[in-house]
């Protein structure tokens, strides 16, 4: 069998893991990560990912997991220059080129990573894909993290208690929470939370309670405020340069599409679920006092009032993008809320 390998010049440390245990493949997808390879990203999504191509193209692209090559931000331009065949990212980074995909952060989605993703895809393949805002990237799925909730060292009995804390924010429709609530933002990427936290140079975080454990916060948090349905999600995109798509057999890429999808965007959502039931067991198991807010609570009430006008600002944003955002918006609610899995589904077929 003839022997491809794909092999780009690599900015940073590579730690890459080549998938199956074998270097033997007509061609490897070289994909850029940021988070740590624990995280269930990496270590579930990309991973499953990885299996799910190696088993369609059986075994003739396989997958390298590359780590340390750059800030998230410019995991969009690795992929668009070459540097790196596919990779993922959050959409909040690059402010301006990504407007439409802000409708599934908003608040009051109420609805579980897994929800969330496949509503997004969904509605995403049928509004916003006209759009174009991923030109020049092939998406593989978009999905979103689970409810993200308020880290802190120190704790808060009050949304008015926040006011001036110095508060790490992803951007996004993050920035317009920290804006209304009154926070001192400060921008860094995740991986830098833990010791940005532990320096003393943010008062807290907002982010999914997974990262209590994959980010160790438990570790330098002394509450976590869980707002009910959270505060809001991040949306984030995994993608791929179409000239390594170009590039193989029809058979081959008419395969890595099949295993992407939908499919791959609700696996995505689960992980980040799973990561969230963990991350709330370890911050208990780590003493973190932990703040379950109940709808009609004084910070419930303090947070439906400072998202007032929210969904309307939103609709201007995104006047200019030809689509019908507000139909695409009340659509996205009612899928992510009426979601079933299919493990749910199998289920009750059974009974």
């Amino acid at each position: 069998m003839k022997i491809k390998t794909l092999i780009k010049s690599s900015t940073g440390l590579s730690l890459g893991l080549l998938l199956s245990g074998s270097v033997l493949a007509d061609s490897v997808m070289r994909v850029a990560s940021w988070l740590p390879p624990t995280h269930p990203q990496n270590a579930i999504v990309l991973t499953t990912w990885g299996k799910w191509i190696d088993e369609a193209t059986q075994g003739r692209v396989k997958m390298k997991i590359e780590y340390g090559m750059g800030h998230p931000k410019t995991m969009f331009d690795l992929v668009e220059d070459n540097v790196v065949d596919a990779s993922w990212s959050v959409h909040g980074y690059i402010p301006g080129r990504f407007k439409l995909t802000e409708s599934v952060e908003l608040p009051n989605l109420n609805a579980n990573a897994e929800a969330a993703s496949v509503a997004f895809w969904r509605v995403s393949n049928k509004y916003y894909k006209q759009a174009n805002e991923h030109e020049g990237l092939v998406v593989a799925a978009l999905f979103t993290h689970g409810p993200g909730q308020i880290h802190l060292a120190e704790p808060i009995d009050s949304l008015a208690d926040m006011k001036n804390r110095k508060i790490r924010l992803g951007g996004g429709i993050q920035t317009q929470l920290g804006e209304r609530m009154g926070v001192t933002a400060v921008g860094a990427p995740a991986p830098k939370v833990y010791e940005m936290m532990q320096q003393g140079v943010v008062d807290g975080v907002f982010i999914p309670t997974g990262e209590q454990k994959t980010l160790r916060l438990n570790e330098v948090t002394k509450q976590l405020v869980l707002l009910p349905g959270g505060m809001y999600v991040m949306s984030f995109s995994i993608f791929m340069n179409p000239d390594f798509l170009d590039g193989l057999s029809k058979e081959d890429k008419a395969a890595i599409l099949a295993v992407s999808g939908e499919k791959l965007s609700a696996l995505a959502g689960r992980a980040w679920d799973g990561g969230d039931a963990q991350g709330l067991v370890t911050a208990k198991n780590a003493g973190v006092s932990i703040l379950e807010v109940k709808k009609g609570d004084l910070i419930d009430k303090e947070f439906q009032a400072m998202i007032i006008g929210m969904d309307e600002d939103y609709l201007k944003r995104v006047s200019n993008r030809d689509v019908d955002a507000a139909a695409a918006l009340k659509e996205l609610r009612e899928t992510a809320r009426n979601y079933v899995p299919e493990s749910a589904q199998a289920k009750t077929a059974q009974n």
